[in-house]
């Protein structure tokens, strides 16, 4: 028999060690390193990043005075700092300054942009080059610079003049956001719509315009949010009552950072927040298009 059972085996067939070895089931086969050193490096660059923002955020619910320690919940420098006039006027000023730079730089970039996209005129490289230099030029030399010039031609220093200092730097971030877009479309629309009897003005009405607005958009959100964030170029260029929101918090952390100063950085970040998902769904939206 046993002759027999030994005979009925298959004669070809070896049985190698190798193949005893391998094993059925893969799915576990790196389960004992779930953890790469990426991962543990993206995890303490967002914790370098966020956990700052978190401190400030716990520290504005402190009844403490001081950020010594935990003393207990409360909302009171949140209620404090909705009561505070020089804030509220601080935060005015800003709007106003953002607003008005923003609103000017729009209109000027826009038609710089689309200009130096569509046309060609002896100088445009230099003239492309000039336009965006105040993207790379350090805060501090726009600042002097521009104060040099105010004092020069002898014009008083007050909130316009932050306003006209601020257009420098967001006029360049929009014109670069539509230049950005217009490097995307099809200037064969345009042509068919002049073709098709449409005036120059209603061609970019109607056809361009509409295709440029994610950019404008996006172009203007930069730059309302880095106007509303700047402190050196408005504190050389600002006249008298003419404080912004980013002077009024640096006057009030020269002597230690209080909490109604923590809770008003948590309703920035929050707000910055805010316009970064506007910006992103935006952002969005044109490359869906």
């Amino acid at each position: 028999m046993r002759d027999t059972a030994r005979d009925s085996q298959p004669k070809n067939t070896i049985v190698t060690p190798l193949e005893e070895e391998i094993p059925t089931d893969m799915s576990n086969s790196k389960a004992r390193f779930p953890l790469s050193w990426q991962a543990i490096f993206t995890g303490a660059l967002f914790l370098f990043m966020y956990l700052p923002i978190l401190v400030l955020m716990f520290y504005s619910f402190n009844q403490s005075a001081y950020s010594a320690g935990w003393e207990g919940f409360t909302l009171e420098w949140y209620r404090r700092l909705f009561a505070d006039d020089r804030i509220g006027k601080a935060l005015f000023n800003s709007v106003k300054v953002a607003g008005l730079a923003v609103a000017v730089s729009a209109v000027l970039g826009t038609l710089m942009a689309v200009g130096l996209s569509r046309y060609e005129f002896r100088g445009k490289k230099l003239y492309q080059g000039i336009s965006y230099l105040p993207l790379i030029i350090p805060d501090i030399a726009i600042s002097v610079a521009t104060l040099v010039f105010l004092a020069a031609v002898g014009i008083s220093l007050s909130i316009w003049t932050i306003v006209a200092a601020h257009i420098v730097f967001c006029l360049a971030y929009i014109a670069l956001a539509v230049s950005t877009r217009l490097a995307d479309l099809d200037s064969n629309l345009e042509e068919a719509a002049l073709d098709l009897g449409a005036t120059p003005v209603e061609a970019f009405l109607k056809v361009l315009l509409p295709q440029l607005m994610p950019g404008i958009a996006s172009g203007c959100l930069i730059a309302f949010v880095l106007s509303m964030d700047d402190l050196l170029i408005s504190s050389f260029t600002a006249g008298a009552g003419a404080t912004t929101l980013p002077m009024e918090i640096f006057s009030r952390i020269r002597t230690g950072v209080k909490p109604d100063v923590n809770a008003l950085s948590v309703i920035l970040i929050g707000a910055s927040g805010i316009l970064a998902f506007v910006a992103e769904n935006l952002r969005y939206r044109s490359e869906q298009q």
